[in-house]
């Protein structure tokens, strides 16, 4: 049985491998839902609206492949028209020229699409939602991990940001002091993003030939971008705001958010029918402070998350934790890949 803490993309992916191979799992999951840092909300009139990871480039080849395998469409993000640039705050937005570049691209249906595939691959059972992880132990034989219950295993796979294990979960022995130490100096990417989205009835700027792009040094939001779904009958704005709005209670946040794209959009931005946001740092099991000042990506990637430790009972698989595009879905997806090759071959070894 492999115990696999996590049910993000990297933990479903790693399970989603496992089963094809007839391994047995279990996923412990300290939420109330799968999906971790994707996060695809749906509003009143059903637009989905990413409150988490988005986007990805042709280059993320293992997402693309992923895609492609389970059979989910991606479709090239909107970036036609007038695109908007605020350089202060004492002067209007102005309209300005980007230089070409690689187009992104969003996920048919929203991220949740990917995880919610996943999840119908994968036997309900065998995924337990609000298991917060408080100790593991590694014994001779097998491994225990304790929540509110007692699990027990031959593996245990961590598919969480290593600064949240390092920081919440005691092990029995303990971790290689290096390893923690390590961990709790990883940045998690998103930790401290503030997602904001609106939906429409119409995507008035686009009728207006503007792309809905905003870029802004002022705030609160620093970037915004359309939002419209695959088959452009959905409308939305989505982007980010500064992380020192955190601080401003939800009414104040949100009357700064429509007032800034009233006055860069005109009117018409005010007539929504939904605002969305998520503040990641209020995500408990996303958010964990650091003891000091982390840059992004700080120790993303590290080789030491590709070891394995107490005898191959411990195996690291997150976004972070990956030594591709670590911090990304492909990370997660690229770590995931690997882990589940590890298992799979010792488990082939083993059956020999």
């Amino acid at each position: 049985m492999i115990l696999i803490i996590g049910a993000g993309l990297s933990g479903l992916l790693t399970a989603y491998r496992l089963k094809k191979e007839g391994i047995p799992f279990k996923i412990l999951e300290a939420r109330p839902r799968v999906g971790g840092r994707i996060n695809t909300v749906y509003g009143k009139d059903n637009t989905p609206v990413e409150m988490g990871a988005t986007w990805f480039g042709a280059q993320h080849t293992y997402l693309k492949a992923l895609l492609e395998e389970l059979g989910i469409e991606y479709f090239e993000q909107y970036m036609d028209g007038t695109v908007f640039f605020q350089p202060f705050s004492t002067s209007p937005a102005e309209s300005i020229q980007i230089p070409s570049q690689p187009p992104s691209y969003r996920i048919s249906g929203g991220s949740s699409n990917l995880i919610n595939t996943l999840y119908q691959k994968l036997d309900e059972k065998d995924i337990i939602l609000n298991q917060s992880v408080k100790e593991i132990k590694f014994h001779n034989n097998s491994v225990q991990v304790i929540t509110n219950e007692v699990f027990e295993g031959n593996r245990v796979v961590l598919a969480i940001p290593p600064k949240l294990w390092a920081k919440k979960i005691l092990f029995e022995p303990n971790l290689p002091e290096n390893l923690i130490s390590l961990a709790e100096q990883t940045q998690t990417w998103m930790e401290d993003s503030i997602k904001i989205a609106l939906t429409y009835k119409q995507a008035f700027w686009q009728q207006a030939d503007l792309s809905g792009t905003l870029f802004s040094n002022t705030g609160p939001i620093t970037e915004l971008y359309d939002h419209c779904d695959h088959e452009r009958s959905k409308y939305a704005l989505c982007g980010f705001i500064n992380s020192s709005f955190k601080q401003l209670t939800y009414k104040e946040r949100r009357a700064k958010v429509i007032d800034q794209i009233k006055n860069v959009f005109g009117e018409k931005a005010e007539d929504f029918i939904d605002y969305e946001e998520c503040i990641w740092s209020k995500e408990e099991n996303t958010f964990e402070a650091s003891d000091i000042a982390l840059y992004p990506h700080q120790n993303n990637g590290n080789p030491i998350f590709s070891k394995s430790f107490f005898d191959d009972k411990l195996l690291i698989s997150s976004s972070e934790a990956a030594s591709e595009f670590p911090g990304y879905m492909e990370g997660a997806v690229y770590s995931a890949n690997i882990t589940a090759k590890k298992i799979i071959t010792a488990n082939v070894d083993y059956r020999k």
